[in-house]
């Protein structure tokens, strides 16, 4: 495996040249004083080379090593416990934090970019500060202030960890169903008894303590999600003068023996009257969470693009150096006994498949932070709704398309390096393994797909919609002719996606079923198509620039791939999705 060498110049290219998010943070409030390009540069230069230098060695002995588990304490494999010393002490856990809680208080389109170095070093090793990160958001927006200042400034420290328990094993995604309970107490605590299975993180020895946000019901709660409410429950219990004191009712039961992210702890937790104390008010569990879920959505995304771009790494470095056959037009390299594979036209486009998809990815993923800043950040009513609007839409998007297309692009990956890519000591069959998670946890692909065309398309009856399509034809419109090799086919697309939207409107109305039956292929067309538009986005900065450097031709000629070979995939996908649902239903369930 080739050493992984962080993408800060594409990186810079998308947030200064595409986005111009200098521009953008001068303008919001919360960020004007804090980010400027220069912090933005040297933050971003920092986390490459701890992800590089320190993490990502660590990832295939850890693959190799995994997490073990004895009589409820689970161990990290070596090295981890002093590269997240490392970490923490750099900063890095409480990145986009609240600064007046010790974080660094960075917008997420800086984070976005560190948690795509973290995780592209070490998928496993990224999950711990994502985790934790995600709890802090929890308990910033709505925990009391006693909590927070508790709590956060020793999580955004990295001294202790976090971690979120949500489902419990007859529930799945349903979290309706969850039967963990939390007795009230006279002194305005609770005791909550329960178990969680698939909880990252949950057990560790990398900090002193972990701070577990667990779903649980009151006594009185009414079933269903109206039930459940959100409560703070630490492994072992803080003192009143923030000290450490005694162990907490809870335990490792298991750790999970996993296909991948062997390096991350999935626990069952086993919570037997352990004190806690409620986050937000009673009944309202689901939305505290879901407070940090768009985050931990586009994290996940996240997680898929870093596993794409680390395969990316390894397959060109491989192609370039790997002797294998004559090219067709003759031989390239007559002083070698065969030419390097780079020269067939096969991995060339897998090698472009990779390139295009990774940096539309990087792009797709920013163009998501930005908006999640603005509605933080804005101080403009209307565009702080606009922003929150496109959030909702975008989030199963940036879930299951970044992560369905990390596993294409691990696969590509796998496949250059043929039977070798097989063959664990190349590392490729393990970034296979890991980004495969990706596309389960957090709410599978298919929950997303749904989320995205029930609630999102047919939900706001297409308003949401309608939004990113009018901002990209505007974009079209103001383009000039220079780009039209790019937006001619772009709105073509968009055309394509506005056929598809109306049809699945139309039928609903009469059919359900026929949501279902076209959210995953209309979640596909509709990432595409949001690719094209980041694409022509990035084709213009390069365009722009009248320089004849590598990295802009290189990328006029990823773009001219992306449309010519990727793009019209929307045909066939927009053809299934509108075949309906009857196929589906035809069979009886006795005759599977």
């Amino acid at each position: 495996m080739s050493e992984y060498q962080a993408p800060l110049r594409d990186m810079r290219f998308v947030l200064k040249e595409v986005f111009q998010v200098s521009r953008l943070w001068a303008r919001l409030p919360g960020l004007a004083d804090v980010i400027d390009e220069e912090t933005a540069a040297a933050i971003l230069e920092e986390a490459g080379k701890i992800s590089g230098e320190v993490i990502a060695p660590l990832n295939r002995a850890s693959d190799e090593q995994g997490c073990t588990w004895n009589n409820g304490a689970v161990s990290a494999p070596d090295g981890f416990a002093e590269a997240y010393q490392a970490f923490a002490e750099g900063g890095w856990v409480g990145v986009g934090g609240d600064a007046r809680f010790g974080g660094m208080g960075m917008p997420k389109a800086i984070s976005a970019q560190v948690e795509e170095m973290v995780n592209a070093a070490s998928l496993s090793f990224g999950l711990y500060p994502m985790l934790t990160a995600g709890a802090c958001l929890s308990i910033n927006a709505h925990a009391s202030e006693e909590l927070k200042a508790t709590y956060l400034p020793n999580m955004y420290a990295g001294t202790w960890t976090g971690s979120m328990c949500l489902t419990e094993a007859h529930a799945g995604t349903d979290l309706g169903l969850i039967r963990t309970r939390a007795e009230p107490q006279a002194d305005g605590s609770f005791k909550v008894s329960g178990s969680k299975i698939f909880i990252t993180g949950g057990e560790h020895d990398l900090t002193e303590n972990i701070i577990h946000l667990v779903l649980a019901r009151l006594p009185d709660a009414p079933a269903g999600p109206r039930g459940i409410s959100l409560f703070l429950v630490p492994k072992v219990l803080v003192n009143a003068d923030g000290s450490l004191g005694e162990r907490n009712a809870l335990s490792c039961g298991s750790i999970e023996h996993k296909m991948g992210i062997k390096a991350s702890a999935t626990c069952v937790m086993n919570f037997d009257g352990a004190t806690g104390w409620i986050v937000g008010a009673p009944g309202k569990g689901l939305a505290a969470m879901f407070t940090m879920m768009n985050y931990e959505r586009l994290g996940v995304g996240i997680q898929g693009l870093a596993q794409g771009e680390r395969a990316y790494q390894n397959a060109v470095s491989y192609a370039r150096d790997r002797l294998q056959s004559r090219a067709p037009t003759g031989a390239q390299h007559k002083d070698k006994a065969a030419d390097p594979i780079i020269v067939h036209p096969d991995v060339r486009r897998m090698l472009l498949t990779m390139k295009a998809l990774n940096e539309g990815g990087r792009a797709f993923s920013s163009y998501v932070a930005l908006q999640l800043d603005t509605a933080k950040y804005s101080e403009d009513a209307t565009q702080r709704s606009r922003a929150q609007d496109l959030v909702a839409l975008l989030t199963p998007v940036a879930k299951a398309f970044l992560t369905d297309m990390g596993l294409e692009t691990t696969l590509h990956g796998q496949m250059v390096f043929g039977g070798h890519g097989y063959i664990r000591e190349w590392g490729q069959e393990q970034l296979v393994r890991d980004v495969r998670i990706t596309q389960i946890y957090e709410g599978t692909n298919g929950i997303q797909s749904l989320d995205l065309l029930g609630r999102k398309i047919v939900g706001s009856d297409g308003a949401f919609y309608r939004l990113f399509a009018a901002e990209i034809r505007h974009f079209i419109a103001h383009a000039c002719a220079d780009l039209c090799e790019f937006t001619r086919p772009l709105n073509a697309a968009v055309d394509t996606l506005d056929e598809l939207t109306d049809w699945v409107l139309d039928k609903a109305r009469s059919n359900p079923d026929e949501i279902g039956a076209a959210s995953v292929e209309y979640l596909h067309v509709f990432g595409y198509t949001a690719y094209a538009y980041l694409w022509a986005r990035m084709a213009k900065a390069a365009m722009s620039t009248h320089a004849s450097d590598a990295f802009y031709t290189s990328k006029l000629a990823t773009a001219r791939f992306y449309f010519a070979r990727l793009l019209p995939r929307i045909h066939s996908l927009s053809a299934s999705a509108m075949a309906g649902s009857a196929c589906l239903f035809a069979l009886p369930a006795e005759q599977f």
